[in-house]
C-alpha cells in the first residue's frame, strides 16, 4: 500500500501562522500535524508516502527529511508557486504512486482514528472510497450524502455528511489526464462524475476529527484532553 498525503495549499484562512510555516506543520500537542498522519501510515506498513508541496515547500523536505526516521521512504511531488488544486497535485504525483489504489490523506487535518480502519480495497467498478462524518459547525450542510455504501450528491431526502480529506484512491479515476502532466484540476467534478456512474463508494466514521482550517481551530484543537 502506497499513500499520498496532500500539502500543498497556501492556508488562506490560516494566516498569519501560514505566512512563515505551511499548515501541515503547524504544531498540535507539540508535534507538526502531518506528522500524525505519517506515523499512522507507518503503523500500518506503508513504505512509501508521496507529499505534494507549492507554498514554502522546501520546509517540508528540511522537516521530514527522506522518511527514515518514520520508518518508510518519502517522495515529494513539487508544484508550481499557487498549487495545481486537489485533483492537479494527485495527477502531477500518479508516477510516484503505481497503478494500484493508494490512500489519500489530507495534511492539515486532526483525527482520533486508527490507520487500520482506513478501506484497503475497491470492488469492481469502484475508483475510490471516501471516508465521511457527521457535519461539524462550520459545515453544517455537508457535502455528500450515501445510499448503500455508495458516495451520492447532498439532496433532502438522504442525510448529509462532511469528508473527511481521507479515502482510498484509485488511479482509474484519473484516467481522462496524462499522469504526471502540470494542470490545475479540481477534485469535486471528477467525485460528481464518478457518483453519477455509481464508482464511488463511502463510509461514516465516529472518530474524532478536525478540520485545522483557522487559527480558532487549532486554538480549540490544542485545547482539548
Amino acid at each position: 500500500m502506497r499513500a499520498m498525503i496532500l500539502a500543498a495549499g497556501r492556508g488562506e484562512r490560516m494566516r498569519p501562522l501560514t505566512d512563515t510555516t505551511p499548515k501541515p506543520l503547524l504544531t498540535v500537542y507539540g508535534k507538526p500535524l502531518i506528522e500524525f498522519h505519517i506515523e499512522k501510515l507507518a503503523q500500518q506498513g506503508v513504505k512509501q508516502v508521496v507529499i505534494n508541496h507549492a507554498w514554502l515547500g522546501e520546509q517540508f523536505e528540511q522537516v521530514l527529511g527522506n522518511g527514515a526516521r518514520f520508518g518508510l521512504q518519502i517522495a515529494y511531488s513539487a508544484e508550481p508557486a499557487g498549487g495545481l488544486e486537489t485533483a492537479g497535485g494527485i495527477i502531477r504525483a500518479l508516477p510516484k504512486l503505481g497503478d494500484q489504489p493508494f490512500w489519500l490523506i489530507n495534511g492539515d487535518i486532526f483525527t482520533s482514528l486508527d490507520f487500520s480502519e482506513l478501506p484497503r480495497e475497491l470492488s469492481e467498478g469502484v475508483h475510490a472510497h471516501l471516508l465521511l462524518v457527521d457535519n461539524p459547525a462550520h459545515n453544517a450542510g455537508g457535502d455528500f450524502g450515501v445510499r448503500q455504501g455508495m458516495l451520492q450528491c447532498a439532496e433532502e431526502s438522504l442525510p448529509s455528511y462532511t469528508y473527511t480529506g481521507m479515502g482510498l484512491f484509485s488511479p482509474q479515476l484519473f484516467e481522462s489526464y496524462q499522469p504526471g502532466s502540470e494542470q490545475f484540476v479540481r477534485l469535486r467534478p471528477l467525485l460528481d462524475r464518478g457518483i453519477a456512474n455509481m464508482q464511488i463508494a463511502a463510509s461514516v466514521i465516529t472518530a474524532a476529527w478536525t478540520d485545522v482550517g483557522t487559527p480558532e481551530r487549532l486554538a480549540q484543537l490544542q485545547e482539548l484532553p
